[in-house]
């Protein structure tokens, strides 16, 4: 474009030229070897650009003649070249579809017409053949190669560490990763993979200097690195929480600031706070952190932040939590579990049951029933409860790549991954959830059994007869009271008890041979239902026993 421009000013020139001078006539003299040479200036104007045209043509006549052999040499090459350049996209092409034959024939094309020394490349297509061939050991050499090679020492070092993360050498992996990192920083996957490794050996020191160095080369963006760096500072808290509680306040003072939304690092905030008797500051975080999002392990902490206050004291805190997040399900079951230590069961069912309209989860059933335990201790409704429990989806819980932990970890226990855990409900039995088609929360209250009254026997009339009762299948729960909920429970079926047989026997000295029925064992001795006559105590003629 360029010299286009250039030709068109120089012929817009000449044009201005020639009509400057049409515009001014005259002659030209010129006398050379005794010879007088007359003519026009328009006409002198004319011979001297045409003379100079033709010098130049000359030249560049010449020129190419001269340069020709070089010339050809070249366009042959060049002409090798883009055949070879064509031959190595095809088998870049052919390894990443997987066809080994093809591109192990545009590879042998491609070392035939472009030198390894000339393009990297080849290196690549050659690594990338013997993967697809399956030889990882020729691929594993050449990645060595490439990577004592400074221009191609970073296509070699990743080809290393995607060779050692296949083979499960993770040590190896990570050595691979900081030696590229350390070299080239500005290298994504160095980085993070140095993270992660870092960070499950529990190096935060050094996990925190090399986001630093990654933020400064603007490897990851601003939010996924203030993210990464709130977790890093967190868990460094965690470490120093026994040891240094003012350090492992900073921490965790500083990841709030990067994440205020991190409710690890609230709680490791809140904890250091407290060991300083700062319960006002501690509090303060807490609420904070309720307030954009209520979660169990908050609620927890924040009732039971003073180690000397009372079950009242702690129902008053839980109530204040459930002011700040009102008609929240998380919210109600702390003030319901707080009012269950009060002994204020009143409170405490109607708080459950609200939480259980809005989340009918697992936890929820399992209040309501140590609720009924403490309340009735009724066991036909603990049992009801239990089995809505069975039936009701999970509790969240901190998950990382399918498996769950009780407390907040840093590092995925399976793939090491930095910040893999969240707060989710756990994705198991969703098929058998649908398939059950369990009850929800209202039907559930609705068709809680009543509660069973015992009555003492009756001395009016023959025994009636008793019927033969067949018991329900009983769902019993592995844990020995309903919260406690370390492992998962387990579902066995009982045996059903065998059918209470009515008895005969002839009572000593009766003469109409009237028959009575046995007393009923399923009852503890002391059951005031149940009881042994007395010492010449007259045995009623009519008793009646209830079963439930």
């Amino acid at each position: 474009m360029i010299r286009i421009l250039i030709f068109i000013l120089i012929v817009l020139c000449l044009g201005l030229g020639f009509a400057w001078l049409a515009d001014r006539p005259g002659e030209l003299s010129l006398v050379w070897q005794g010879q007088l040479i007359e003519m026009s200036l328009m006409r002198a104007a004319s011979l001297l650009i045409s003379l100079i045209a033709a010098m130049l043509i000359a030249i560049w006549l010449v020129r190419t003649i001269w340069l020709s052999p070089h010339t050809v040499t070249r366009y042959f090459r060049a002409r090798k070249r883009d055949r070879g350049y064509q031959a190595l996209s095809t088998g870049l092409i052919a390894a990443g579809a997987g066809d080994a034959n093809q591109a192990r024939k545009m590879t042998a094309r491609t070392r035939g017409l472009i030198s390894a020394d000339q393009e990297p490349l080849i290196h690549l297509l050659e690594a990338q053949t013997f993967l697809i061939e399956g030889k990882y050991d020729d691929a594993r050499k050449k990645f060595e190669l490439m990577a004592d090679d400074p221009e191609t020492r970073e296509l070699g070092l990743r080809g290393l560490y995607l060779e050692a993360k296949r083979l499960g050498a993770h040590e190896a992996a990570r050595q691979y990763a900081e030696r590229a990192a350390e070299k080239a920083p500005h290298l994504p996957w160095a980085t993070l993979a140095t993270l992660d490794s870092q960070s499950q050996a529990g190096q935060w020191d050094d996990a925190l200097r090399l986001l630093d160095q990654s933020r400064t080369a603007h490897v990851l963006e601003r939010k996924e690195a203030d993210r990464k760096k709130a977790v890093l500072l967190t868990a460094r808290a965690m470490s120093r929480l026994d040891g240094d509680a003012k350090a492992a306040r900073d921490d965790a003072l500083a990841a709030l600031k990067l994440d205020e939304h991190l409710v690890p690092a609230a709680l490791v905030a809140a904890k250091a706070l407290f060991r300083e008797d700062s319960l006002r500051k501690g509090a303060s975080i807490l609420e904070k952190a309720w307030k954009h999002e209520p979660h169990p392990d908050v609620a927890r902490l924040y009732v039971r932040a003073r180690g000397g206050d009372t079950a009242v004291d702690r129902l008053k805190r839980a109530r204040k939590l459930e002011s700040l997040r009102p008609n929240n399900a998380v919210a109600m079951a702390a003030v319901a579990e707080a009012a269950l230590e009060a002994r204020e069961l009143l409170l405490a069912r109607t708080k459950a049951e609200a939480a259980a309209r809005l989340e009918p989860t697992e936890s929820i059933f399992l209040l309501l029933a140590d609720i009924e335990e403490a309340d009735t201790g009724d066991e036909g409704r603990i049992r009801h409860w239990m089995a809505q429990a069975l039936k009701s989806p999970r509790d969240p819980a901190w998950t990382a790549d399918g498996v769950t932990s009780p407390t907040w970890l840093p590092v995925s226990p399976v793939s090491g991954r930095l910040d893999a855990f969240e707060w989710k409900a756990p994705a198991l039995q969703l098929a058998a959830q649908v398939e059950d088609g369990h009850l929800s929360a209202d039907e559930a209250i609705r068709s809680l059994p009543p509660v069973v009254a015992e009555h003492h026997p009756v001395a009016h009339g023959p025994a009636p007869t008793k019927q033969v009762v067949d018991t329900p299948v009983i769902i019993e729960a592995a844990p020995e009271t309903p919260r406690e909920r370390a492992e998962p429970i387990k579902v066995v079926e009982a045996r059903k008890p065998a059918p209470i047989v009515e008895k005969t026997r002839e009572k000593e000295g009766a003469s109409n041979g009237e028959q009575v029925a046995d007393p009923f064992f399923g009852r503890p001795p002391d059951d005031p239902g149940v009881r042994e006559p007395a010492a010449g105590e007259k045995v009623p003629e009519k008793t009646s026993f209830r079963l439930f």
